[in-house]
């Protein structure tokens, strides 16, 4: 809908509202409610079923399902008549969306966005689906037929319903339903490992057929995996995967990054969204397989990938935006494609000819008569050609229409790509990016902490709400650990400590083990989950058991690795049954069997004098190695690793001590001596 004939139509109470998602439906015919008891209240005192949508803002489908339905009059009509309707944006509520989504999965037996849910006003569901067009099609029923048939059923079977709803809740999520712990065996590594061999597809790389998605953190298991144990197919499956999406359309070759995912096998087409928390896990893939295998063309995909981030989709303040738009005047992909025209009038004939012919773009195109450029069946080598091109196709795009961009900054992902910079800038040697990492962590800090010290989950517009869940603290704790590992800045190692506490106290379930999703100070829904399967992003609890991992590793507390053990016993009954859903906690859990190395630099020298026995450290793929710089700058270390003051230099000098097993080396001061241990 256009401006003007918004500016036509009357408000609804979402204009109110923060989120971008929430936003684009304000002027909505529909009645919206945000998720408040308003609403509810409203249900019970009408004896009315609740209309729950949940989407988010660059979500193609869901703007199908807007234009198709909820700017619709007759389905407005129905939604106001006989329901209360209420509008969720995931990603700013993923409490909400994940009880419901397991509703819907384990209903219809998939899931995905928009979600669609019909319950009762108590807020248990009777209905699930996702998208829906307006009328019957194709043997799918329409969004007007469902709402006539749960408006009928509602007035003539009300209590069949409430009951049908009780029952489904508590069969989905029935203390029934735990698994029983289980002692992992470290053959589960061995076994996850073939699962992920079994799944590869050797011709374009990934696992399964299509829709293809990235999931990054196989790789990361991977690359760990090929380090512990030599298998060199672990490798060439990570280099085929980062080779081939890298070539597919679901890069952006003119501006750099990764869209959400493939709808077909060979990563040709992409859903054409941009996400953040993508990008940050797939630069973080690219800088690790540049370190491991030392091939240039990885480490300059982590920098391209960088610099969309830090061109696109930073924000003025150094905090990052959650994602762009698919689509551009209501057309999917507009944005990123091309005519062979266009390109042949930018290019020129020479040039235009020899840059389509690398590029697979054709007068009749390989996307709905339009190009995506890619490099799938070719392999060039002049890259200045490329470059000079690129550039200038670049600057033509960027006269474009922009796509929509969802500026909401979330802390989850905010911590990830903070994360992510810090691995980057550390293995690239690029200080922008760390202090990019550094930065964003600031913002946090600043302005997505409550006055009681509370973290909240999401800042627009110059507010802060929302009481942070699992995965905002786990993220964060995760970035601390990052940056201390590449700045060596006491203060980020006592952050991830102090805010380790909070964590236990707010989510930590006592009697089974694990984290809840939201905190015991949070609103509370109808019911608490707690889970660590791993979806696009590795899962709240997942991320915890590794900062465990590594506060133990880098403390020397052995109370982090009671923790850590009590995490792996609390999900070891599902892992067991479903390895591939918990490749991340599994990733832990192998560099908790690695013999872990610990090496501390003792020195009162200037950090740059330090840089070649850190390079030695850093130059290298060492996944299960932490290193820790003790000395006079370096005093606050003592307040979380109290043994430190055990370990001193010659005046001076620099020893360097490489702990192993429970077991320390002789320190060493000669620079090639220490290479030499190192290696």
């Amino acid at each position: 809908m256009t401006l003007p004939e918004k500016e036509l139509r009357k408000a609804n109470r979402l204009i109110n509202e923060k989120s971008p998602y929430l936003l684009q439906h304000a002027y909505n015919p529909v009645d919206w409610f945000p998720w408040c008891d308003e609403a509810f209240n409203k249900a019970k005192s009408e004896n009315k079923p609740v209309f729950l949508s949940i989407g988010y803002s660059t979500c193609h489908w869901c703007h199908v399902m807007e234009r198709e339905s909820f700017e619709d009059e007759e389905v407005a009509d129905i939604l106001n008549k006989h329901f209360v309707a209420i509008k969720v944006d995931r990603e700013e509520r993923p409490d909400i969306d994940h009880i419901y989504m397991t509703f819907c999965q384990a209903i219809t037996g998939h899931g995905g966005w928009p979600l669609t849910i019909i319950m009762t006003p108590d807020k248990k569901p009777f209905f699930a689906g996702t998208y829906f067009p307006k009328n019957d099609r194709h043997g799918m029923p329409g969004l007007v037929t469902i709402l006539k048939s749960a408006h009928r059923a509602w007035e003539e079977n009300k209590k069949d319903l409430e009951r049908l709803g009780e029952q489904i809740l508590n069969s989905v999520y029935s203390e029934d339903n735990d698994y029983q712990h289980e002692v992992l065996s470290e053959t589960i590594i061995d076994d996850i490992y073939k699962q992920l061999e079994s799944s590869f597809d050797p011709v374009y790389g990934g696992f399964g057929n299509a829709p293809k998605f990235p999931a990054p953190h196989n790789l990361l298991f991977l690359l760990r995996y090929w380090y512990a144990t030599g298998e060199k197919k672990a490798l060439e499956m990570v280099e085929k995967t980062l080779d081939s999406m890298h070539k597919g359309g679901i890069y952006d070759h003119i501006g750099f990054g990764f869209c959400r995912y493939s709808t077909d096998r060979k990563w040709l087409i992409p859903h054409f969204e941009k996400m953040l928390y993508d990008n940050a896990l797939l630069a973080m893939a690219y800088s690790e397989a540049y370190q491991a295998t030392k091939k240039d063309k990885y480490a300059r995909i982590a920098t391209e990938i960088y610099k969309y981030i830090e061109r696109d989709m930073t924000s003025p303040e150094g905090a990052f935006y959650s994602a762009e738009d698919a689509d551009l005047e209501g057309v999917e992909g507009f944005f990123y494609t091309w005519t062979y025209e266009e390109v042949m009038s930018v290019l020129g004939d020479e040039d235009g000819k020899r840059f389509c012919g690398i590029f697979d773009i054709t007068p009749s195109g390989n996307f709905e008569g339009r190009n995506i450029p890619n490099l799938i069946n070719a392999d060039p080598s002049d890259s200045d050609f490329i470059e000079i091109c690129r550039k200038k196709l670049f600057e033509t795009r960027e006269k474009r229409i922009r796509p929509f961009k969802d500026d909401k900054i979330l802390t989850s992902w905010n911590a990830l790509m903070a994360a992510s910079l810090a691995v980057g800038g550390r293995i690239l040697k690029d200080m922008n990016l760390i202090n990019m990492a550094k930065k964003a962590v600031s913002f946090i800090k600043a302005k997505l902490v409550r006055e009681d010290g509370r973290l909240l989950a999401r800042y627009r517009d110059g507010s802060a709400d929302i009481p942070a869940f699992l995965d905002d603290y786990a993220y964060l704790q995760w970035a601390y650990i990052e940056l201390y590992q590449s700045t060596h800045e006491p203060g980020y190692l006592i952050d991830a400590v102090s805010i380790n506490e909070e964590i236990n106290g707010l989510f930590l379930d006592d009697e089974k083990g694990g984290f809840f999703f939201y905190g015991n100070d949070a609103e509370r829904l109808i019911t608490r989950p707690k889970d660590a399967y791993d979806g696009a992003m590795p899962s709240g609890n997942s991320v915890m058991a590794m900062n465990l991992l590594k506060l133990s590793q880098i403390t020397g507390d052995l109370s982090y690795s009671d923790s850590f053990e009590n995490q792996i016993d609390a999900f070891s009954g599902e892992i067991s049954q479903n390895p591939l859903g918990y490749v991340y906690m599994l990733t832990s859990f192998l560099g908790y069997i690695q013999p872990d190395q610990r090496v501390f630099l003792v020195s009162d020298e200037s950090e740059s004098r330090l840089m070649p026995f850190i390079n030695v450290i850093n130059e290298n793929y060492r996944p299960f190695t932490v290193l820790i710089l003790y000395g006079s700058r370096y005093k606050r270390l003592e307040d979380v690793i109290p043994h430190i003051k055990d370990y001193t230099a010659p005046a001076g000098k620099t020893a360097a001590y490489v702990c192993e097993n429970f077991t320390c080396n002789e320190p060493v001061s000669d620079l090639d001596e220490f290479a030499r241990l190192m290696s």
